[in-house]
């Protein structure tokens, strides 16, 4: 899940288990792992309930990233239509030979350990605040009331056209002792924005564009990075780590440690993606199947966890300016293939998705078009981002 939350109240929600009736429900992994019972908040209905054993997805697509720089055209072409493939049919592909040292992916998650295994009251200075997107959520306890994601998580924020963000919000959050956090992540997302926008590159050929034709959208993007931590459940067949639900944003590259947990749709059917430490998994997004005039889809996906061991992920998610408007390019609509969806921006979907509605209803793309219709046959102008600015408001808060 490539989706900030909005901020967060910690301590909001009454404890199912908790031996006072009122004490507040916090998730605290230390303090939960040695309950016998789980809160109710974190159980998903019986006819919603995942399934730990789902047959390994075999023959996932693969591009070799270093092909592209062969200057060999047949080999090129093979690439994009392997990616042109596997985004019509998944959503997803995975690619290898990146370019990203795998000696910095390793010691981010050695700093992963480092902050998720200190204690509560510290990982709170970083707390996501009212009306910010970005920090640390123990949960999203405070957000919603149900279905709980069994998951702790720091949001960071990153933009290409801002130099050290990364280094400077961590430090801004935590001191100066975690310097060299933020040094290690801003690293990382620079090496990430850098494949990001190679892939879209690929992507745009894929459709039958110019290879730069995205180039513009993406400039100066305003991307965020999620260090995504679950702890163990005793009862991990009741909950989930992140429910099912596709990407908002435009792409989502991710990397998962050797423990396992992430899994796609594929043909009504979920499977698992093996764990791969030499690659990364590139999630397609709502928007680009907005902008390729729905022949891409959006990877439905979801995250399990387990009652033995910790799983980590990192998520770099692209995200456009929230003013940017998508629109797809004329040369994708044709009687063939009309016009799917209609022209928004990237920040009344963002909207939509942090205040109206949870992406893990799924089909958020189509629920979010549909509302904007209901907006304009009800004579009000959709709520939306005007000049950068967020316009918040709390009536459709769920």
């Amino acid at each position: 899940m490539a989706s900030p939350v909005p901020s967060q109240r910690p301590n909001s929600l009454p404890t199912s288990c908790a031996k006072k009736e009122h004490q507040p429900l916090v998730f605290d992994a230390s303090i939960l792992r040695s309950e016998t019972e789980i809160p109710s908040q974190f159980i998903w209905p019986d006819h919603q309930k995942p399934s730990l054993q789902v047959p390994v997805l075999e023959n996932i697509p693969t591009v070799d990233m270093g092909v592209l720089l062969s200057g060999d055209p047949l080999a090129v072409s093979k690439v994009v239509e392997l990616v042109k493939e596997a985004c019509k049919k998944y959503g997803f592909f995975l690619v290898v030979n990146h370019g990203v040292d795998p000696g910095l992916i390793e010691k981010a998650y050695q700093y992963m350990d480092l902050f998720f295994g200190m204690e509560l009251s510290e990982k709170q200075k970083a707390q996501i605040k009212v009306g910010e997107r970005y920090g640390y959520t123990s949960s999203f306890v405070g957000r919603f009331s149900s279905k709980l994601p069994w998951k702790e998580t720091m949001f960071l924020p990153y933009s290409s056209g801002s130099q050290n963000i990364v280094e400077e919000y961590f430090v801004s959050r935590m001191g100066e002792d975690f310097r060299h956090f933020g040094r290690l992540y801003q690293e990382y997302c620079d090496d990430l924005n850098k494949l990001s926008l190679r892939i879209v590159e690929l992507i745009a050929i894929s459709l039958g564009l110019d290879q730069a034709h995205f180039n513009d959208f993406f400039q100066d993007n305003d991307s965020i990075f999620l260090l995504n931590y679950y702890p163990p459940c005793q009862k991990p067949d009741m909950v989930y780590g992140l429910g099912p639900h596709s990407d908002p944003n435009p792409l989502t590259i991710l990397h998962q440690d050797q423990v396992g947990g992430f899994q796609v749709l594929s043909d009504g059917k979920w499977y698992a993606v093996a764990p791969d430490p030499g690659a990364f998994i590139v999630n397609v997004g709502d928007i680009f199947t907005a902008l390729s005039n729905g022949i891409y889809k959006s990877c439905m996906h979801r995250a399990v966890v387990n009652n033995q061991s910790v799983r980590k992920s990192l998520a770099f998610s692209l995200y456009p300016r929230k003013d940017k408007t998508i629109t797809p390019p004329a040369v994708l609509v044709n009687p063939e293939n009309p016009r799917m969806y209609p022209d928004f921006t990237w920040g009344a979907l963002l909207e939509f998705t942090l205040k109206i509605y949870r992406i893990d209803r799924m089909e958020t793309l189509d629920a979010f078009c549909k509302w904007i219709q209901e907006q304009e046959s009800n004579n009000k102008t959709p709520r939306k981002f005007q000049g950068g600015e967020e316009i918040r408001s709390n009536e459709f808060r769920q």
